[in-house]
């Protein structure tokens, strides 16, 4: 059955369809011999798909859910030698980490080899919902509170918390939800503040919790969790 190479891709865990159309776009694909253009079709169990001269070969699809610990960079391979979250993922094919959490964040981080599921599950206007566990350095006052509610203004633009409470009577523990992918967000909001994050742990993406996962340890994720993100 022939379909859009950028679907052909996305299913093969090269890329998404956006990124696959950029691909097609450099030249960088042919199928059967032929340099491909935006829109052209193929059948992946006929046709003979490469690209940079590479075959594109199918992969089964897998959603995986890591409580990563602190200590390990979201990278697939790191220059400096340090652990990485890949150390701790055991799966036959090839998968990626789907965002990112800074060496020190701990909690859940999705993996994948599905570009289209990564788009939809990381990508700003998708609007997927994270929420986090903050340990301060200092009691934070409900004005604070209140006002990182609203929105603050970082170098980067405005930054906000939805669903903002304290878990501890001290003031000391917050779980808040953002919609935003920048790069330590949430660390940077609090520094923002004055009150910076002592430990951090992202609880939940979307529909997917961290629960009594393990650190270190991973999971596949549920058919209904992944009906929920739209897959």
């Amino acid at each position: 059955m022939t379909e859009r190479l950028q679907k052909i891709f996305s299913a093969a865990g090269i890329a998404s369809r956006r990124k696959s159309e950029q691909l097609i776009s450099d030249g960088r694909v042919q199928v059967n011999g032929k340099t491909a253009s935006l829109g052209d079709q193929a059948d992946p169990d006929q046709d003979v798909i490469t690209l940079d001269g590479n075959p594109v070969i199918a992969q089964a699809k897998l959603y995986l859910a890591l409580n990563k610990p602190p200590g390990y960079v979201t990278t697939l391979d790191d220059p400096q030698k340090r652990p990485t979250v890949m150390d701790m993922i055991d799966v036959p094919s090839r998968v990626f980490p789907v965002g990112r959490l800074d060496i020190e964040t701990e909690g859940l981080l999705l993996f994948t080899n599905d570009g289209d599921f990564a788009e939809r599950a990381a990508h700003p206007r998708y609007e997927v919902e994270k929420t986090y566990v903050a340990h301060l350095e200092d009691p934070l006052p409900q004005a604070v509170l209140e006002q990182m509610s609203r929105g603050i203004r970082l170098s980067d633009g405005l930054a906000k918390g939805s669903n903002m409470l304290f878990l501890t009577r001290d003031h000391t523990v917050v779980e808040l939800t953002i919609h935003d992918g920048r790069n330590r967000i949430v660390r940077r909001m609090f520094e923002a503040m004055g009150d910076p994050a002592v430990s951090l742990k992202r609880i939940r993406v979307g529909p997917v919790v961290l629960g009594d996962l393990q650190p270190g340890k991973w999971r596949n994720l549920t058919s209904d969790e992944l009906q929920k993100m739209g897959t």
